[in-house]
């Protein structure tokens, strides 16, 4: 265990106590792991905790006294491997109907998050400056080509990169495979293409353009295209999503509304991603859904689309699994962080025009 994680579970079962007070139960506890450790490095490190927003504090010099944050369950670090190898893992089994209203105080990103995201996109922009738009149009087809099989991967499609790539260019199915899965991939090429001739359609999200994306990516798939009527489980877990109509139409709306207040366009995409998957809205498709949602939010904005062509289904999974359980967002974001750090040094290069 760090010894940021020893002072956060300190803090957690001793709310409210001065620094002072915190280093000396730290002490009496054997819960120092260097024996340099001092009052003046335990301020340092509470004070770089407040800032990542894990802990918060109220008075004033000599009065100061420390608590976990309300962001803490949000956005502390879960390590996915430690908390899969749990037998029995404790999670929540319904939708938290506090969530969406909570997440409009939280900060989502680090101020040291925040600025590598915001000096990737700048990478980026000084990229497509040097690019003919012949080439940022070649540019933006290998990402979505890229994005439209990750995408159906991490759902099960089995269609290989270069087999994606003939299917969407020549129309021509892979031997072996299943109709489901071509349609599955020519229907996500379309809503992609869709973003970007209509790059303006999230500057305020609405519902009903998020219907009209699933509609697009649930073509000859047997999928009803409503926002669900009916109980849904999700395999891996036993969260439950909402199951009555009105209040999933509620939820969305409620999500609407959070990600249109937030101005940050990596907090848009980040919120879409998580929401859109755990609302789980209609029969199938969500997770697909997000992902399209997430990326017509980059484009709008004018920012490097992610292609998520180096994540591990199975990470993505787990990932969306503690969100679930937990309603923490730690292991999705550093997804979503490394993702974006791909994406701007991978395409939409001189190099690679």
């Amino acid at each position: 265990m760090k010894q940021e994680e020893l002072i956060i579970d300190w803090i957690k079962n001793h709310p409210n106590l001065s620094a002072q007070k915190i280093y000396d139960g730290l002490l009496a506890n054997n819960l120092l792991l260097d024996v340099k450790f001092s009052l003046s490095t335990l301020k340092r490190r509470l004070s770089k905790l407040k800032e990542n927003n894990l802990v918060s504090s109220t008075g004033k010099g000599s009065g100061l006294k420390y608590s976990i944050s309300p962001e803490y369950q949000f956005i502390y670090e879960i390590d996915s491997k430690t908390y899969f190898e749990k037998n029995d893992r404790e999670g929540k089994e319904r939708f938290n109907f506090d969530l969406i209203e909570s997440l409009k105080t939280i900060r989502i990103f680090t101020d040291e998050e925040l600025t590598k995201l915001a000096n990737l996109q700048l990478e980026y922009e000084q990229n497509i400056a040097q690019l003919s738009d012949e080439g940022y149009k070649l540019e933006l087809e290998r990402l979505s080509i890229d994005l439209t099989w990750k995408s159906s991967e991490i759902e099960g499609n089995t269609y290989s990169l270069l087999d994606t790539e003939r299917l969407i260019k020549e129309k021509k199915t892979a031997d072996g495979k299943t109709l489901a899965e071509a349609s599955m991939l020519l229907n996500h090429k379309v809503a992609i293409d869709y973003l970007i001739l209509n790059p303006d359609i999230f500057e305020i999200l609405t519902v009903r353009e998020i219907e009209n994306i699933h509609f697009l990516l649930m073509k000859d798939l047997n999928v009803k295209p409503n926002i669900r009527t009916e109980l849904i489980s999700v395999l891996g877990t036993n969260y439950s999503p909402l199951d009555n109509e009105y209040q999933i139409r509620e939820a969305l709306t409620n999500m609407c509304k959070l990600v249109n207040l937030r101005e940050n366009a990596f907090e848009k995409a980040l919120l879409i991603l998580i929401l859109v998957s755990y609302i789980q809205a209609f029969m199938d498709g969500n997770k697909r859904l997000a992902r399209i949602v997430a990326n017509g939010i980059l484009i709008q904005h004018k920012f490097c689309p992610i292609s998520f062509r180096t994540v591990e289904p199975s990470d993505y999974k787990k990932a969306m699994l503690i969100f679930y359980e937990q309603n923490n967002i730690s292991a999705f974001k550093r997804i979503f962080i490394t993702q974006f750090e791909f994406a701007v040094s991978s395409y939409f290069r001189v190099s690679n025009s």
